[in-house]
């Protein structure tokens, strides 16, 4: 470790002077050795040197998010279970709200998987919409955290699976008692029990979906599980229910909802889905016009760009996610046009979406809690490299980006869903203060990169990559908000070049998708460039010289116009 830290500060001082003009060479050469011998810091590091700078972090609709599953993230009673009072003790550690300090991550935005009462550990199935499950805490500890988070300039938005319910909600128990009393051949009345119009029964097994409800001659649409039925969204009455729910945690304080299973509200009918879409828009801006909404539709980009007609905000981004996505293919040379591809598919999101919603914030995400964590993605001598450098290619794209908990550490986790969520890894120590146990059922997983405690004081821990590639997008209201488009002149196999213009401005991203370095001429698309910040996987250094840059491999250097 201490050899690669010296390393890392030789390389710090050189590109200082580099960049600045410099100074004597044998006194630089001296300094450099005298420092060498004590032990460096965080801040004498090149890229921690060339991110430096004040932050610029604008209070709108454009975030960067971070994926809370609380059951695995922080304990504070011991039972195992995180819960919420745990992640009050952890926002320091996600945003401490002062941006003159470098502890926190600085992601400003959290989406908290569902929080609401439920049968299961990860809470789909809810069987109350206007209360937290007893394992996470109380409405009260909730009403905390959301003034903890909004001191800190964290905004909350939480999931919301509306497509169905546990079998054990009250709406759905009476509606099936109800169904078991009739005699045969009678008919449901919805003016007897209204909950029997509020799911999909029917007396045809119509596929595999459909079950039995109780002991009746009825059965139940349940798209995912038995014991999720799903919902009538047709029915008045049931949006009647949701909208008096909406209000509920509005009043709480929430900033917005994460739509869940989206797609799925009628299976892949898009009309009918950008319909139901549409009244929960019109729903939530009229009582909080700030209020923000992503959905959840799992498919192409050209059909999940269509429920934007809706009026949300937002859409994942699936394209780019997951280990066959855009940037895991692109990572892994798995396609033909190498790192231009990346730039190219960037490039076309703006006019993909705006063409159905020209408010739209796009979503970008790599992994979130249904897929394979992004550490495990690759192997080899450049794994972590890689690794690191996926993490940049996601959190450099406009929008808001969204960060699965863990991910900023190289966790690993696939197969099945328990081991996605595993615990949060604080510590390699499993019984230290506030780690969880994990779902039932969850494999033992070896983590590949350490725990937090392991990876916070190494400059080129996967860790601390992260936040810089965070401080950026505080740094430059430009990531996030920016055009992006490919700069076809610069970009190739090895090379993504992206543009991102906002307010007048264009800057320039240049990403080295190789594991050699890469010379780019910037002659003739930005003759006054200088750079604003670097993300670097190792211990060289971007240097930019007589209008040519010098990228390491697997690196990442934004430049501005002066």
């Amino acid at each position: 470790m201490k050899k690669r830290l010296q390393a890392l500060l030789l390389a710090g001082c050189l590109v200082v002077g580099t960049l600045c003009g410099g100074c004597s060479g044998q006194k630089k050469v001296a300094d450099t050795e005298q420092t060498a011998q004590a032990e460096p810091t965080l801040a004498d590091f090149a890229m921690v040197q060339a991110n430096a700078g004040e932050l610029n972090v604008i209070d709108d609709k454009y975030r960067t998010y971070y994926e809370v599953f609380l059951y695995s993230f922080y304990d504070s009673d011991g039972d195992g279970i995180g819960d919420i009072r745990g992640l009050i003790q952890k926002l320091d550690y996600i945003n401490d709200g002062d941006d003159t300090t470098d502890t926190d991550l600085g992601c400003n935005g959290i989406w908290l998987m569902p929080v609401m009462p439920s049968t299961t550990y990860h809470k789909y199935d809810v069987t109350d919409y206007k209360a937290i499950d007893s394992e996470y805490g109380t409405l009260e500890d909730y009403k905390e955290l959301i003034r903890e988070c909004h001191e800190r300039g964290i905004r909350v938005i939480i999931d919301f699976p509306i497509n169905h319910t546990s079998s054990k909600h009250p709406w759905f128990t009476q509606a099936t008692e109800y169904l078991e009393s009739l005699g045969e051949g009678e008919e449901p009345d919805a003016k007897v029990c209204p909950y029997v119009d509020y799911y999909n029964f029917t007396k045809d097994k119509k596929s595999e979906v459909y079950y039995q409800a109780g002991n009746s001659n009825w059965y139940y649409e349940g798209k995912f599980w038995s014991e999720m039925p799903d919902l009538n969204l047709e029915n008045e009455a049931v949006r009647e229910e949701f909208q008096d729910i909406v209000s509920f945690w509005l009043e709480m304080g929430t900033d917005g909802f994460r739509l869940d299973a989206a797609k799925e509200y009628y299976s892949d009918q898009t009309e009918a889905n950008v319909e139901v879409l549409t009244w929960f828009h019109d729903m939530v801006v009229k009582e909080n016009p700030d209020a923000y909404i992503v959905a959840e539709v799992w498919t192409d980009r050209s059909t999940y760009a269509k429920y934007l007609a809706s009026g949300i905000d937002s859409v994942f981004d699936f394209d780019f996610g997951d280990a066959t996505g855009i940037i895991a293919n692109t990572v892994k040379q798995a396609t033909t046009s190498g790192a231009e591809g990346y730039a190219a598919a960037v490039g076309q999101v703006d006019e993909t979406f705006r063409q159905y919603n020209e408010n739209y914030i796009d979503a970008p995400f790599y992994t979130n809690h249904d897929m394979a964590r992004g550490a495990g993605y690759y192997s080899g001598d450049y794994s972590e490299n890689q690794t690191k450098i996926a993490g940049a290619m996601n959190l450099m794209m406009s929008g808001n980006c969204f960060l699965y908990y863990g991910e900023e550490l190289g966790m690993k986790g696939s197969g099945k869903d328990e081991n996605k969520r595993a615990p949060m890894l604080w510590s390699d120590d499993a019984s230290a203060d506030g780690m969880c146990k994990g779902p039932d059922g969850m494999e033992a997983i070896k983590m590949k990169y350490g725990s937090l405690e392991q990876q916070q004081n190494d400059p080129l821990s996967v860790y601390n990559f992260f936040k810089q590639a965070i401080r950026l997008r505080n740094r430059y209201p430009q990531i996030a908000r920016g055009v992006a488009a490919n700069e076809e002149k610069l970009s190739d196999e090895n090379i993504a070049a992206i543009t991102k213009t906002y307010e007048g401005k264009t800057s320039l991203l240049l990403f080295n998708i190789s594991q050699e370095e890469q010379k780019v001429n910037l002659s003739g698309v930005m003759s006054d460039a200088s750079i604003g910040g670097m993300l670097l996987t190792g211990e060289e250094a971007a240097v930019l010289e007589d209008g040519t840059v010098t990228l390491p491999a697997y690196s990442m250097v934004l430049f501005t116009e002066e």
